[in-house]
């Protein structure tokens, strides 16, 4: 009797031990969980504050609005793309005059010298002196090409401008993700005689998993 007793006390030690332990490793893997889902929920609300799309923002509208440059960066949001088109016409349009000073210059020279236009500028008259008819004729086809390649420059500038800011304003409806992650993980791989046909070597294939999240 006395050993069917200590027999019943043992067995509720032992339970109570086992639901004192089950009771830990559930509140820790709770813990876990929660710690797990905390930066998850965390990146998620930044990432929804981030991608804030204007109120009935077009990319029709935004393409139209790009025929002025720099409307269409503004309309995108995107004000800090401004000086840089603003600057890119300003290059191209600065080298287009001068060079096209320039080649007027040369050519009138050449008018000049050749008698064919003897109405041109002092300066025109002096640059005649300095030079043959051959220089003349290399200096002024010289910059009349940098005066055609500037505009010609602009052009491309301008399509480069209004493709940007269609292209950004479709962009603005993709959903980008900044979590790429890339997982490695040990894997094994058993061997043929642990399957139903019983042949092979007997050992198994160990290697990496690799995981990349994007």
């Amino acid at each position: 009797m006395k050993r069917l007793w200590v027999l019943i006390l043992i067995l509720l030690i032992t339970m109570s031990g086992l639901q004192a332990q089950d009771m830990a490793t559930h509140e820790h893997s709770n813990r876990t969980e929660i710690l797990i889902k905390k930066p998850k929920e965390k990146k998620r609300k930044e990432k929804t504050e981030r991608q804030v799309i204007p109120a009935n923002h077009d990319p029709k509208r935004a393409t139209w609005l790009a025929l002025i440059p720099g409307a269409g960066q503004a309309y995108n949001r995107k004000y800090w793309k401004m000086p840089i088109v603003y600057a890119g016409f300003f290059a191209t349009g600065y080298l287009g005059v001068t060079n096209g000073n320039d080649y007027r210059l040369y050519r009138d020279a050449y008018d000049f010298k050749t008698g064919v236009n003897p109405d041109v500028s002092e300066k025109a008259k002096e640059i005649a002196g300095k030079y043959t008819g051959e220089n003349l004729t290399t200096l002024r086809d010289y910059y009349r090409r940098n005066m055609e390649l500037s505009w010609i420059i602009m052009a491309a500038w301008y399509a480069v401008q209004i493709i940007d800011a269609s292209v950004d304003a479709h962009f603005m409806y993709y959903e980008i993700d900044d979590d790429l992650t890339i997982q490695v993980d040990p894997k094994w791989e058993p061997s043929f005689t642990d399957c139903a046909y019983g042949y092979g070597n007997g050992l198994g294939t160990a290697g990496l998993s690799v995981k990349l999240n994007f």
